[in-house]
């Protein structure tokens, strides 16, 4: 398994030397051992085994009807009463939530400061809470005054999360579906996401941005650079996962960033200057113009305060958002 102490030490002596050190994101492509050194029966059996983990957290028909039931529910309540629209983004809809996933939904209404929308939203799920006619079981109603305010409650014992006028959510969304569509492999993107997650939420308790972990988006930009860089030698999640592993668990998180393409070192910031990584642009999975039409149909235009503050912050874990460079989707992790 390659080291970065070891690539780093290499990296000195060769200027010592004269020569020129390898960037890190070459050091890291050329140091990964290759998944098929492992026997084929062993990789086609292990993978067996991965495919039967994914069957038993994937989601099924129960809990597919289950969420779409509860989803409609909150549709009509806050539509009816407020005339608002709701759509579900993140995991539910993008069908890689784990068996007790939450379910994110986003109601668009005024967003003038006076707006009453939020307290609204939470004043009918406040009120479901005691109809004992409701439809469903309403508890733990309460509003999150986060950097992105959320009315945050339990119905039917699946944590609901309703943000507000949030199109970068559904923005996301639609890209993810369409990276999941342009890899294909009966949805191995999505498979490997829902395999990699249960590893972050059940194994390694890394996932959850509200624990100051991090976040699903983040977690699904990590694999999509994967896939991106490797695609050719991965044709199940267990090969995937086993890149995951040994690529980032010897990043330099310390002094580098990670974008679609390659690491950025944090000292180049502002500006996002991404490293060679060695791999011909041909052999990625992704082009540079597959990108560009993805940021021109799911980008937004910034909005004032956005603007003012349109500079990647470096942060504990820094990771470029796909559709927008100045938004670090690692921000949410804190200091372990």
């Amino acid at each position: 398994m390659g080291d970065f102490r070891e690539w780093a030490a290499y990296g000195s002596s060769a200027v010592a030397r004269g020569y020129r050190a390898p960037t890190l994101a070459a050091a890291m492509a050329q140091s990964l051992s290759h998944p098929v050194a492992i026997r084929r029966d062993s990789l086609r059996a292990a993978e067996r085994r991965a495919a039967d983990i994914v069957a038993r957290v994937r989601p099924t028909d129960d809990s597919e009807s289950k969420r779409k039931s509860v989803v409609a529910y909150v549709q009509k309540l806050i539509g009816v009463s407020l005339g608002s629209e709701v759509f579900p983004f993140g995991s539910v809809p993008l069908k890689t939530y784990l068996p007790d996933g939450d379910i994110d939904l986003t109601a668009f209404g005024s967003a003038a400061p006076d707006s009453t929308l939020i307290s609204d939203v939470r004043c009918i799920l406040e009120y479901e809470e005691q109809n004992s006619d409701a439809e469903f079981e309403v508890k733990d109603v309460q509003y999150i005054n986060a950097e992105v305010r959320l009315v945050k409650c339990l119905i039917d014992n699946i944590i609901v999360d309703i943000s507000f006028n949030q199109m970068g959510g559904l923005c996301t969304l639609c890209f993810l579906e369409l990276v999941d569509r342009h890899i294909g492999k009966d949805h191995l993107f999505k498979r490997s996401i829902i395999l990699i997650k249960a590893w972050c939420y059940y194994e390694s308790r890394i996932l959850g941005a509200h624990h100051g972990l991090i976040s699903t988006y983040a977690l699904e930009t990590l694999v999509l650079y994967i896939f991106n860089l490797f695609h050719k030698t991965m044709d199940g999640p267990l090969a995937v996962l086993y890149r995951f592993l040994e690529y980032f668990s010897n990043f330099d998180w310390d002094n580098y960033c990670i974008s679609l393409y390659g690491p950025v070192a944090i000292a180049s910031l502002p500006d996002i200057v991404i490293e060679d990584t060695d791999i011909r642009s041909a052999d990625l999975l992704l082009s540079q113009e597959f990108v560009k039409r993805s940021i021109k149909k799911f980008s937004l235009p910034l909005t004032e305060s956005e603007k003012s503050s349109a500079k990647f912050c470096p942060k504990y874990l820094n990771i470029i958002d796909p559709l927008r460079e100045n938004n670090n989707l690692g921000r949410s992790v804190s200091k372990g």
